[in-house]
C-alpha cells in the first residue's frame, strides 16, 4: 500500500497495552521473513484478521 492510500490515527492506549502491541511486533519480527515490522503492519493485520472472523460470524448467523 503506498503512502497515498494510509491515514494517520492517533490513539491513546494503555502503558499494557502499548508493551502488549511491541511484544507482537518483536514476535512478527522474529517468526517472518519479510523484512522490519512495523507497528501498522501488526494493527493492520490484527484489524484484517478480525474483521475475516467478524463477517464469518455474521454469515452464520444469517
Amino acid at each position: 500500500m503506498n503512502d497515498a492510500q494510509r491515514i494517520q490515527l492517533n490513539v491513546r492506549v494503555t502503558k499494557e497495552t502499548s508493551d502488549k502491541l511491541e511484544e507482537i511486533v518483536e514476535y512478527y519480527q522474529e517468526n517472518t521473513k519479510i523484512g522490519r515490522i512495523y507497528k501498522g503492519d501488526v494493527l493492520t493485520d490484527i484489524i484484517e484478521k478480525s474483521y475475516e472472523i467478524m463477517q464469518k460470524q455474521k454469515n452464520l448467523r444469517r
